[in-house]
Order: structure tokens, then sequence, then C-alpha cells
């Protein structure tokens, strides 16, 4: 995924019940971050920053979407338990981590898997893909994000 091109559509289950379909929330820029699981202890933090700033988010013309394979019942536990005020989609077979390049070899313990690598991307209104942030590092992302989100 780099920036400039347009970011593939798609439509997924989301938290809730019915779906989401990105190319609906044009005009508004979409920051969509892809994360391992709900309920660890990065997608949780990651998801609560979001939630913090969803506000400046909406003001600055922007939606915040998180995609993880988690189904939609799992999502909704996790949107109950911590409060959060984000959306949250289900891509259960993969099919949106593929499209973006997000669903990677992982090693853990000298063990390989495939597993969602921590990624963000910002599209703009028209959707197109602005910038793309890999392998993301938690602490102090967010912000980051809402940055160049103003900056559009």
């Amino acid at each position: 995924m780099q920036p400039g091109q347009p970011a593939p559509d798609f439509t997924a289950p989301r938290d809730g019940g019915g779906t989401l379909t990105l190319s609906d929330l044009r005009p508004k820029a979409v920051v969509l971050y892809f994360y391992p699981k709900d309920d660890t202890s990065g997608c949780t933090r990651e998801a609560l920053d979001f939630t913090a700033h969803a506000a400046a988010f909406e003001a600055a013309g922007a939606v915040v979407v998180g995609v993880s394979k988690d189904p939609v019942k799992a999502h909704d536990r996790f949107i109950a338990k911590h409060e959060l005020g984000i959306a949250l989609v289900s891509d259960a077979e993969s099919d949106i981590c593929e499209s973006y390049g997000t669903w990677a070899e992982k090693s853990m313990y000298g063990k390989k898997y495939m597993g969602i690598e921590r990624t963000t991307v910002l599209i703009d209104g028209e959707g197109k893909v602005v910038r793309v942030w890999n392998k993301v590092k938690v602490p102090g992302h967010v912000s980051e994000v809402l940055e160049a989100v103003k900056a559009l």
C-alpha cells in the first residue's frame, strides 16, 4: 500500500450488527487501523487512545475504523468492556488485511506464523491513500495520526 493509490474498497461486518462499507464514509477522511487481537494489552491501549481522540478526529473531518480478524461478538465485548468510541470491523477471512498488505508472516519465540501486522492507513475524502504507518508502536501513534489528519 503506497500513498497516492486508491484505497481498496470493502464491505465488512461491524460491531453492533450491520456492515460498514469504506466508500460510504466519503467525503470524510478515514483512519483505517489494523490490529492483531481484541482485548490484548497493545491493542487495548491503541483502541483507548483512538477513543480518547475520537472527537478531535471527527472535528478534523475523519472517522476511525479498526480492523482485526476477531468476530463481531468479540468486538462487541471489547467495546463494552473498555467503553470504546470507534467502529470495529471483522475481517474473519483476511480479505481486507490481504488487500492492504497487513496479513504477514510474524515470529514469536522463534515460531513463525501468519498474523496482522499493526498498521495504520490514512485515506482522504476521495478514497486515496495519503499515508501508511507500518509496524506501528502504540505509544504516541494516535497523536501523530491526528496531526496528519489535521494537515489534510
